[in-house]
């Protein structure tokens, strides 16, 4: 299968990452993807994502020390050096079934499954010589493929893949092959759109990508390739547009409004990269309650977390940008605790339909000089998009005319005259299809 055919339209799904933090277990992922199937499927919601530590049995339990990863874990793996789930986590995959029977579920709900990996190989098979699995059964150990000068600058768990090194390809064409068996349609590969570990060098895990985009197609199944964190290195848009589905344009995005302004000048970078199956990336959508799995062990249920920050208008900001500039939609929240607020956002058809339009969307202002952006994007039948968008502390005035009759309101869902007036409260936004 073509890389490009595997995305044909931004990637719409779920996170763990937001709420659960390093935490989250099966009976949590069943009852999102449940919630899913029945709430959000028919709006184009399909993608189910494990965010990062699966296979590691303790995690969480060092959050009370302010430590989000243990140091050194020994996580679980198979006897090829590969990742694989901790089954007290993950009962399922009890009895080196992997994720397979879970995968399964959730493919049965009308669903895709996805997981999260840290880039490169469990350090701690390296230090033991562990074995890979090569194609020809040559015995190769971990530590002859490491690079242990490539390491992340927030992680412990893995050193670099030195692409140099015979069988380099081998480890990677292995893991994925593990990974089909299971059913997996989306691989987050994290510190490696930014190596944000070496300033001089931050794309030095290039070769990394090309290796994995390979052992995807080796696999022989199509699989989402993301590529985590950022922000990603613009110079280098084309080797992610050749090598990747999805790749991160800022470091991790969380309910903070300094941060959703940010966006606008990295959508402004990036608004002539998208489509085609490449999908520069804003990182997820925190919204509604975030971050149980950030609170210490034995903390109440009740003090565990936090409602978003985000006011409603900034929430429906981060919405309406995400789609106009047709971002991957990724959902960072418990979805059966959503609210009917965050509920509606979601389910906004017209406003999803901007994510979907097959054209490259443009802003009009720029997002360093304008009190209000202006996003615009043309559809093939002859519509537009306009998105008008308040990044300043006051309110302002805009005056709106259409030459082509109509202008649809997409957040009231109901049509206006030809030419319209309308106030913008701080943060706020409105989104038209002309």
């Amino acid at each position: 299968m073509n890389k490009n055919d595997v995305a044909p339209q931004p990637p719409m799904g779920w996170n763990s990452y937001d709420y659960y933090n390093t935490m989250v277990n099966e009976e949590q992922v069943r009852a999102n993807a449940e919630y899913m199937a029945k709430n959000l499927k028919k709006f184009g919601w399909k993608y189910v994502v494990i965010d990062i530590q699966w296979s590691d049995p303790d995690a969480g339990l060092r959050n009370a020390e302010g430590i989000q990863y243990i140091p050194f874990s020994r996580f679980c793996i198979d006897e090829f050096s590969r990742q694989i789930p901790a089954p007290n986590r993950f009962p399922s995959s009890e009895g080196g079934k992997g994720f397979k029977p879970l995968a399964d579920y959730i493919h049965s709900l009308g669903l895709k499954f996805g997981i999260h990996i840290m880039r490169g190989i469990p350090r701690f098979a390296c230090h033991d010589h562990l074995p890979i699995k090569t194609h020809n059964g040559t015995p190769v150990t971990a530590d002859l493929i490491a690079n242990p000068y490539s390491v992340s600058r927030w992680n412990t768990d893995m050193y670099g893949v030195d692409a140099n090194r015979p069988y380099a390809q081998d480890y990677y064409d292995s893991i994925f092959e593990l990974y089909a068996s299971w059913g997996v349609d989306y691989v987050k590969v994290d510190d490696i759109c930014n190596t944000n570990m070496y300033p001089h060098n931050p794309y030095s895990a290039e070769k990394e990508i090309e290796m994995m985009a390979k052992a995807i197609e080796n696999s022989g199944r199509g699989m989402v390739l993301s590529l985590s964190p950022g922000p990603a290195v613009i110079e280098k848009a084309h080797h992610y547009e050749t090598f990747a589905n999805m790749w991160r344009i800022t470091d991790d995005f969380w309910d903070d409004w300094k941060l959703l302004k940010a966006m606008f000048e990295r959508c402004e970078v990036w608004q002539k990269h998208t489509g085609d199956g490449n999908w520069p990336d804003c990182d997820m959508l925190p919204m509604n309650r975030l971050g149980w799995g950030w609170a210490a062990p034995g903390t109440p249920e009740k003090k565990r977390g936090w409602k978003c920050k985000f006011t409603k208008e900034e929430t429906r900001t981060m919405i309406t940008l995400w789609c106009i500039f047709r971002a991957p939609l990724m959902i960072g929240t418990d979805l059966p605790q959503l609210d009917k607020f965050n509920l509606s956002l979601l389910t906004n058809e017209e406003i999803l339909a901007m994510d979907k339009c097959p054209n490259q969307a443009e802003q009009l202002s720029k997002s360093s000089r304008e009190d209000v952006v202006v996003w615009r994007n043309i559809t093939d039948d002859g519509h537009a998009y306009y998105a008008y968008f308040n990044l300043s502390e006051e309110p302002q005035t805009v005056k709106m005319n259409s030459e082509n009759g109509k202008i649809r309101d997409l957040w009231a869902k109901k049509d206006l005259k030809e030419s319209i007036t309308f106030t913008l409260a701080p943060h706020a936004c409105k989104a038209f299809k002309v």
